[in-house]
């Protein structure tokens, strides 16, 4: 895969899941794309520090007792009108719950895209593709209503805690986060009660 993330604006006339699915069964080698802000992404391979400090933080949280904490999932967000908004794969979240059978059904109506609904903690550390990350997913994330987002930036060498999600008005675009508590990789990022604050020094070995 291109050490690159390869992003290309789609017409909207054609279902983005139907879209992505015809893009995996293409590609000559196993990819996951996303759909955000009108536009397909095919993330860069992450690298070993990135899975390496994903993978710390997934433990702090679990230590914390969040044993809804997961990665991998594939979730949906919607306009109010039921047509998809976008199509992301966080690197990490926390879950308001386990799968129902609604979730269920949800995800096999779409075709494998849970409801991002079922999150309440959203995280990302970026690779090449920071931009994505700090732009399109940040809008993404606060338009659907994600609580609390958690942002590794290695680019920056920064770690946010974003909350208070704002949608002023029908352009998801528009959409941000109103609180941003922001702290130097290394430092500990303090997150809302009841979750654990994060220890970010693994973040140091890039």
């Amino acid at each position: 895969m291109s050490a690159e993330p390869i992003m290309e604006p789609v017409m909207t006339q054609v279902d983005p899941i139907d879209l992505l699915s015809a893009i995996e069964e293409a590609a000559p080698m196993p990819i996951r794309p996303e759909y955000v802000e009108g536009t397909v992404i095919v993330p860069p391979q992450p690298n070993d520090n990135h899975n390496h400090g994903a993978g710390e933080l997934f433990y702090q949280f679990r230590a914390g007792g969040f044993h809804l904490m997961g990665f991998g999932n594939a979730y949906r967000a919607a306009h109010e009108d039921g047509r998809t908004m976008a199509l992301i794969i966080p690197d990490f979240y926390v879950r308001r719950r386990r799968p129902t059978e609604l979730d269920e059904s949800y995800r096999k109506a779409h075709k494998g895209w849970y409801p991002i609904d079922m999150i309440a903690l959203v995280g990302e550390v970026t690779s090449t593709n920071h931009e994505t990350d700090t732009g399109p997913k940040f809008r993404t994330y606060a338009a659907a209503g994600v609580p609390v987002y958690v942002l590794i930036d290695r680019h920056s060498k920064t770690a946010h805690c974003y909350t208070a999600p704002v949608l002023p008005g029908d352009d998801p675009t528009e959409a941000y986060y109103d609180m941003d508590t922001k702290v130097s990789l290394g430092e500990p990022l303090p997150l809302p009660a009841p979750y654990p604050t994060l220890d970010t020094t693994p973040f140091l070995t890039d």
